[in-house]
């Protein structure tokens, strides 16, 4: 199949599910913050990793990428990426008290609540579809917009891997600016075509 030309059908059945994801993950963030959190409908994105990050990144923006592999019936790996500038605020509320290593804390901090929010989409997919799903360890990468590329959490076989990517605000209310998160799913094409039989959309 042609992973560049899904049909209007198939796209609308991704988003779908990017709904559906993307409300376990708020809920998720919500739990581990303490506070209710609203989200904006998912937009859904596809292409090359070049058309995706030239369109969710500033070249000159200071970008966070948190990625983890998953195994099982899907093999693949996510990507989440955010403007670091964004969500310093998240940190206001998970940090009560400046700590010794504020930069180390920060890392850490930021690839717990990656890992949270990847697997929230990832289990929301695999209860969705009957699927078993299994993430691995996250790495984490912080550096700007136009270094991603030569990141090793980007290389992989970009010609044969499909990547959806799910644009998601995450609303906090009053107490500190929305968020913008982009969480990408890297899968190669048999992972995607089991996707779509799963939504009964190819046979």
């Amino acid at each position: 199949m042609n992973v560049k030309r899904l049909s209007e059908v198939q796209l609308d059945a991704l988003k779908e599910v990017a709904n559906i994801g993307s409300g376990h993950a708020a809920t998720a963030l919500s739990k581990l913050l303490g506070k209710k959190i609203m989200i904006r409908v998912p937009k859904i994105i596809t292409g090359t990793l070049n058309e995706i990050l030239s369109e969710t990144t500033d070249s000159n923006d200071v970008i966070a990428s948190v990625f983890l592999n998953f195994l099982g019936d899907l093999t693949g790996r996510t990507l989440i990426l955010f403007p670091y500038a964004e969500i310093q605020d998240i940190f206001g509320l998970l940090i009560p008290e400046k700590p010794d290593n504020p930069s180390e804390f920060k890392e850490s901090l930021l690839k717990e609540v990656s890992n949270i929010l990847s697997c929230s989409y990832m289990n929301a997919l695999g209860e969705l579809l009957g699927l078993t799903i299994t993430p691995t360890v996250p790495g984490i990468s912080i550096d700007i917009g136009k270094a991603l590329l030569s990141n090793d959490s980007f290389k992989f076989n970009r010609e044969n891997e499909f990547i959806l990517c799910i644009e998601t605000e995450f609303d906090f209310g009053d107490d500190i600016k929305p968020v913008i998160a982009y969480f990408l799913l890297i899968s190669d094409t048999e992972s995607l075509e089991l996707i779509l039989k799963k939504l009964d959309l190819i046979k």
